[in-house]
């Protein structure tokens, strides 16, 4: 019965090795076969175009990944910058809005008058005029600079409500020679907005108040902004 039982294992090891070896010889056979009958030149220009897409798709997934992670590092940055500083008291703004204005601010007695291209910062701008400065919002004009291929109703129609202001307080545009399509940098695209307000001694104010922080943190000079 022993005797039985080992020849049965035995045959069936050898079916078994040789299924194997038949399966090995009909990959072999295939191989071969793709061997001697190379492919089309349409079946290449496809497998290329097929590698080349499996290439995009991996780029592309590994920008997309990258760029989620950047984006939330950032999210969590931008979470510790507005815990640690807002808000502002009114003697920070106060400050910020002066290191805006040495920057960006008109440098003539008598008037107050920021400019910029992007809504953010003028909208900064006219908060730090209305509600630091105390510059009544109806005292204050709209100045626009804007390209000759631009729509000017609709820039105008743009900031009027970026800023809340009505039209009425929008003074004429003033159109450049030359044309926005034309610009290696295209900025903001609702061109070059100014903020104006005439008040002299606020202007006087502005002015020293930049030019005590420019001598405490760097040199004395005996130059003003109104020489």
């Amino acid at each position: 019965m022993g005797v039985v039982k080992n020849l049965n294992f035995s045959l069936a090891v050898l079916i078994g090795f040789n299924h194997l070896l038949e399966e090995f010889y009909l990959q072999s056979v295939t191989d071969v076969s793709h061997l001697l009958h190379p492919l089309t030149r349409q079946q290449l220009i496809a497998l290329a175009k097929n590698k080349q897409n499996s290439r995009d798709l991996a780029r592309e997934k590994f920008i997309a990944t990258f760029k989620k992670r950047r984006l939330e590092h950032l999210r969590k940055v931008l979470d510790q910058q507005s815990t640690k500083l807002l808000p502002l008291t009114p003697k920070e703004l106060l400050i910020a809005g002066l290191f805006l204005y040495w920057g960006e601010g008109a440098k003539k007695r008598g008037t107050v008058s920021i400019s910029n291209t992007d809504p953010r910062v003028v909208k900064f701008a006219l908060y730090w005029m209305v509600e630091i400065l105390k510059i009544p919002i109806e005292k204050v004009r709209v100045n626009l600079h804007v390209y000759k291929d631009m729509n000017v109703e609709e820039v105008i129609e743009f900031w009027s409500k970026k800023l809340d202001i009505p039209r009425s307080q929008f003074m004429k545009p003033y159109t450049k020679k030359t044309n926005r399509s034309g610009l290696s940098y295209k900025s903001f695209g609702h061109g070059t907005c100014r903020l104006y307000a005439g008040n002299t001694k606020i202007s006087e104010e502005i002015a020293m108040a930049i030019k005590s922080i420019a001598e405490y943190y760097g040199e004395k000079s005996e130059l003003f902004w109104y020489n």
